[in-house]
């Protein structure tokens, strides 16, 4: 018996939809990773296409089909591909996919050495039509800061506190997730440490309150070393301190398009 073709039904109301599909599908993912060439993961996913004003929906057990078709072949290099396949396979003109996963760097102490895995949250999003490829990366990451007006007027310390900072960039040439994270953690009074012991807490407490940063130094001094960066063709860049004295918390962003 031939089961009914809903999905390829005429639309009771002939509107063309932007992006249909899928989200929050949790599938294991395959990430480049600086140091050991491929790191394994798990990754939350969207994939969406366009869907013309002639048909009813889309088919959804397709966007399935496609990443059991790739499997641990998920990675950036593979993006436009996978993009290309959900065009065909959908009959669409523009595809989407954002995979959002957990990257972990191992990551050492400043004095004792004491290593540990520190994780940051990250994402690959690309969009493809007939004519053009785009491909956003992305990371989120923790950073510590200390408040130099807080420095300026206080007899006794400053207050500190732990922050984000979200970055996201277009590249002409690919980009490493650690050179961004690197980056950012240059830009802040201190990174932040999974294992820290006492004579490790003594230094980071000490060079951070010689690095004082408000949010507004944090996304200039990001955003300075991105566009002296021959790779990277835009960026947008936030960061928001979640205050230790407020009830609020302090937030600034930078975007720029380069040449």
């Amino acid at each position: 018996m031939e089961l009914k073709d809903v999905q390829s039904e005429p639309a009771s109301c002939e509107i063309p939809i932007d992006k249909v599909g899928i989200k929050g599908i949790r599938y294991p993912v395959s990430v480049l990773d600086k140091r050991r060439g491929l790191q394994h993961t798990v990754a939350e996913i969207d994939m969406f296409v366009d869907l013309p004003q002639e048909f009813k929906g889309t088919h959804m057990s397709r966007f399935i089909e496609i990443l059991n078709e790739f499997r641990e072949e998920i990675h950036i290099r593979n993006i436009p591909f996978i993009l290309d396949r959900m065009r065909e396979k959908l009959s669409a003109k523009v595809a989407h996919l954002e995979i959002r996963f957990s990257y972990f760097l191992k990551k050492e102490a400043p004095v004792s050495r004491a290593p540990s895995l520190m994780e940051y949250r990250c994402l690959i999003a690309g969009a493809k039509d007939e004519k053009a490829l785009d491909i956003v990366l992305g990371v989120r990451v923790p950073v510590m800061t200390v408040c130099p007006c807080s420095q300026a007027i206080s007899e006794i310390g400053a207050h500190n506190q732990r922050g984000e900072v979200n970055l996201r960039v277009r590249f002409r040439r690919f980009v490493w997730l650690e050179d961004l994270i690197e980056i950012v953690e240059a830009s802040a009074s201190s990174p932040v440490y999974p294992l820290l012991k006492r004579p490790d807490e003594k230094f980071v407490t000490e060079e951070a309150h010689r690095r004082p940063r408000f949010v507004e130094d944090v996304v200039r001094e990001v955003a300075q070393r991105l566009l002296e960066h021959p790779d990277i063709t835009w960026f947008a860049v936030s960061a928001e301190n979640f205050e230790s004295i407020h009830a609020h918390n302090a937030y600034a962003y930078i975007e720029r398009r380069k040449g």
